[in-house]
């Protein structure tokens, strides 16, 4: 299938906003990534609320592997914490709902009743989200669909089953439910039990590099790939694979920015940290590859300038960009992990909101408002890992921004300047190539954690930014976001 001593594989990496197959090609010195197949993610708002064109997904992902050509496996990645239902006969109940519909509003005082928060974090490290698995599924008791339900798939082990017809359930992904033990990395059953959630419905677990299945005969017969073609577990949510794609020396004291639709910003850790300090920072511990675990912050991310230009009617970010350059540092900032920015709808006016709140001056033109956020992303991205350092009593000298923001370079240098640190940024698919790399080492290219992010230093194009400007304006900067923070809702 490819040259000696290199091989191919085909990652389905699916995004909040959009979706694509990528093939790699890998070697001891080779790492050739090639975009397949590029397919958007839309939404759809149902009378019953905002659910997942799963269907069209799984279509852009058949497309896309008939366009791959002969791979040596294939894995798959994608958001994390939405789900499927499936009937005892395998079929599907209804479109996966989407995690920012509105039904868990008020689910998480409804668990705590049961379990309080000290209790939930210790058990599980996870950080409060209103959309983690658990509090969905909490929201679901007593729906027909999950009274009906005989198994649950996360996202990409529902791609998966319906590919291979084998089901599992993949470790990264599935710390993100809020039911694994964060440290035995295994079902919490005591939890699960005392919310009444039946764990009888997720698969097997499988952990990144095991097996993952064939490609049945009807998925090869319309595809066009030659078999057999197995499918292998990954860090199938899409931040484990992409941390797993950092490029950092072996001795490298780093801190990870994932940046796309979120910004993930934390640190690569060997045990979780599950302090009430941690839990107050809202700090989570996520699994990732070869036993660490993902320390961080979820922050908004780009998802706020993405909803900006949807009510603006935009497509070219370009523009904005220069605009935004032109405009005079930090005037305009607002807490970028405010849970008020969460649902879609009407951005530009929640921003101007915030900032007006804050008795600050209140952006108005797209460039006023692009500026807003870049600036209110870093200093997000400064406090994120300026807490982690504090909480995980862990220093770093560098930060490595993957992902599709390592592509801004406004709001990379932005980053190194508010961090007070250099920043590498890149690659920019990262997912991919954590996806890729994963299935490399489970089909016999040999190499450690260590080793492939070598090879990812060695082959892929990165950038390093250097801090500058004046450290003072920033500091006074984060005050104005802390102030905003302990405003009233």
């Amino acid at each position: 299938m490819s040259a000696a001593g290199t091989k191919t594989f085909a990652a389905v990496d699916l995004g909040a906003s959009s979706g694509r197959v990528m093939t790699g090609r890998v070697g001891p010195d080779t790492l050739r990534l090639t975009e397949i197949h590029r397919f958007p993610n839309r939404p759809v708002h149902l009378p019953e609320g905002l659910r997942w064109d799963i269907l069209g997904l799984y279509g852009g992902v058949l497309d896309g592997l008939r366009a791959a050509g002969p791979v040596d496996s294939l894995g798959i990645d994608s958001w994390a914490v939405d789900y499927g239902l499936l009937a005892a006969d395998g079929s599907l109940l209804g479109n996966p709902v989407h995690y920012r519909d509105r039904r868990t509003e008020g689910v998480a005082e409804q668990v705590w009743a049961t379990v309080p928060p000290d209790d939930l974090y210790r058990a599980t490290g996870i950080q409060y989200a209103p959309f983690n698995t658990l509090y969905q599924l909490v929201a679901a008791q007593g729906t027909p669909q999950l009274n009906a339900a005989r198994s649950l798939l996360l996202i990409p082990d529902l791609i998966a089953y319906w590919l291979t017809g084998e089901q599992g359930t993949e470790l990264t992904n599935a710390s993100t439910t809020q039911l694994i033990d964060a440290h035995t990395g295994d079902w919490n059953r005591p939890l699960a039990d005392r919310l009444g959630i039946d764990l009888a419905l997720f698969a097997p677990l499988r952990r990144p590099g095991d097996p993952a299945g064939t490609l049945l005969p009807a998925v090869q017969e319309r595809t066009g790939l030659p078999g057999p073609v197995p499918v292998t577990a990954v860090g199938s949510h899409d931040t484990a694979s992409a941390v797993a794609a950092v490029p950092a020396g072996r001795r490298e004291r780093f801190a990870y920015l994932c940046t796309g639709t979120w910004s993930l910003a934390g640190l690569e850790l060997d045990a979780p940290v599950t302090t009430g300090a941690s839990r107050a920072a809202n700090f989570t511990n996520e699994l990732g590859i070869d036993g660490t675990v993902r320390f961080l912050r979820n922050i908004m991310g780009l998802w706020l300038l993405q909803e900006c230009m949807r009510t603006w009617e935009l497509t070219d970010v370009t523009p904005l960009l220069a605009d935004a350059a032109r405009m005079p540092a930090l005037r305009y900032v607002v807490d970028a992990a405010a849970p008020e920015f969460l649902a879609p709808g009407d951005m530009p006016g929640r921003i101007a909101a915030a900032c007006r709140a804050t008795g600050g001056p209140v952006p108005r033109t797209p460039g006023e408002i692009t500026r807003c956020v870049l600036d209110s992303l870093a200093l997000a991205h400064r406090r994120a890992i300026r807490e982690a350092q504090h909480l995980a009593d862990r220093e770093v000298d560098v930060v490595h921004l993957v992902g599709g923001g390592s592509r801004n370079a406004l709001l990379c240098q932005l980053t190194a300047d508010a961090c007070g640190v250099p920043v590498l940024a890149g690659p920019a698919e990262a997912a991919a190539l954590g996806n890729v790399l994963v299935q490399a080492r489970a089909h016999g290219l040999p190499g450690d954690l260590a080793s492939t992010r070598e090879l990812i230093a060695r082959t892929q194009p990165l950038t390093r930014y250097e801090p500058s400007g004046d450290p003072t304006a920033w500091k006074a900067a984060a005050r104005r976001t802390e102030v905003a923070r302990r405003l009233p809702a």
